[in-house]
C-alpha cells in the first residue's frame, strides 16, 4: 500500500466519523428543545438522563470530531505569516508541527488515558446522578479514540506534506494543501 493510499484512508476514516458526528449536533438542538418543553412547558421534573445526554453528545461531537477538523485545516491557527507562506514552507512548519507537538500530545493523551478507560469499563462506572446514563465508561471511552483518530489523521498530514517538501521549493503556483471533501 502506498504512502498516498494510507493518507487516503485516514481522510476517509476521520471523514466518515465526522459526518456521522455532525448528525449529533442536529440531535442535541432537538434534545435541548425537548428539555425546555418538558421542565417549563409541561412542568417535568426528572429529565436527568435527557440532560446528560446532551452533555454525552457534546463530548462525542468535541472529541470525535478533532481528527476531521484537523484534515480540514478547521483547528485554530495564528496565521499571521502562515497565510502568505509558499506551499511549500506551510509544509515544513506543518511538518514540524505534527511531529514535535500532535504526535507527542496525542500519544500522551492515548497512553494516559488507557488507564483511567480500563478502571470506568472494570466498575461499569456510571453517572454520579441519581437517574443520570448509566454508561460513563462509553463517554470516557472516547477519549482514547480521540488521540487515535488524531494519530491518524497526523499520519495522513505528514505523508501529504513530505510530499509537498520532496516536489521541492519552488512551487508557489501550487495548489495549497487544502482537501476537497470526499462524497
Amino acid at each position: 500500500m502506498s504512502f498516498q493510499k494510507v493518507a487516503d484512508l485516514a481522510d476517509r476514516c476521520n471523514h466518515i466519523v465526522g459526518s456521522i458526528v455532525a448528525w449529533l449536533t442536529l440531535a442535541m438542538v432537538l434534545t435541548t428543545v425537548t428539555i425546555v418543553l418538558l421542565r417549563y412547558v409541561f412542568q417535568t421534573g426528572n429529565i436527568i438522563m435527557l440532560q446528560e445526554s446532551v452533555i454525552y453528545m457534546h463530548s462525542a461531537c468535541f472529541l470525535l470530531a478533532c481528527g476531521w477538523a484537523l484534515g480540514r485545516e478547521k483547528h485554530v491557527r495564528v496565521d499571521v505569516f502562515y497565510r502568505t507562506w509558499s506551499p511549500y514552507r506551510k509544509a515544513w512548519l506543518d511538518a514540524v508541527g505534527t511531529l514535535v507537538f500532535l504526535f507527542p500530545v496525542a500519544f500522551f493523551i492515548l497512553l494516559s488515558s488507557l488507564d483511567f478507560v480500563a478502571q470506568s469499563w472494570s466498575v461499569k462506572e456510571t453517572s454520579p446522578q441519581p437517574g443520570g446514563i448509566p454508561a460513563l465508561y462509553l463517554l470516557k471511552s472516547l477519549i482514547p479514540a480521540m488521540a487515535v483518530l488524531l494519530i491518524l489523521q497526523g499520519v495522513a498530514e505528514l505523508i501529504r506534506n513530505t510530499n509537498i517538501l520532496l516536489q521541492g521549493d519552488d512551487h508557489s503556483n501550487m495548489p495549497s494543501t487544502d482537501r476537497v471533501e470526499q462524497a
